[in-house]
């Protein structure tokens, strides 16, 4: 069993790049990502663990199905294809189909979520 509760400490987190080196495209900032996968692996079909960014702008086409908390920080994702814009902060979660282009908008210094996704 692995419990994420508020306020407590996080894993370690393994720097992993920019969320560039992730396969996005950064439009704004550094967007230097870190993570800590504690089910399966970053390119597993099932995986579940934390993901960090710093702040700065991006966007992607989700490469899995996703399901995430906000642990900590604020961001705000607008799907491309609806055109809906919807801003997050810590506690409040979201599910993401896989193939759906979203645009990144991460307003705090650092923004951590907690993910299970499924490709």
């Amino acid at each position: 069993m692995h419990s994420i509760k508020a306020g407590a400490a996080l894993p370690q987190l393994d720097s992993w790049g920019t969320v560039a080196d992730l396969g996005s495209t950064i439009t704004e900032g550094e967007a230097k990502a870190s993570g800590h996968v504690h089910f399966g692996t970053p390119t597993s079909p099932v995986s579940a663990g934390y993901f960090a960014c710093t702040k700065g702008k991006f966007e992607m086409v989700y490469p899995f199905s996703e399901h995430a908390t906000v642990v900590e920080g604020e961001c705000t994702l607008l799907n491309r294809t609806t055109g809906e814009a919807v801003h997050y902060k810590a506690g409040d979660g979201w599910f993401i189909e896989k193939g759906t282009p979203i645009a990144w908008d991460i307003q705090s210094e650092r923004f951590v979520k907690h993910y299970m996704a499924v490709a």
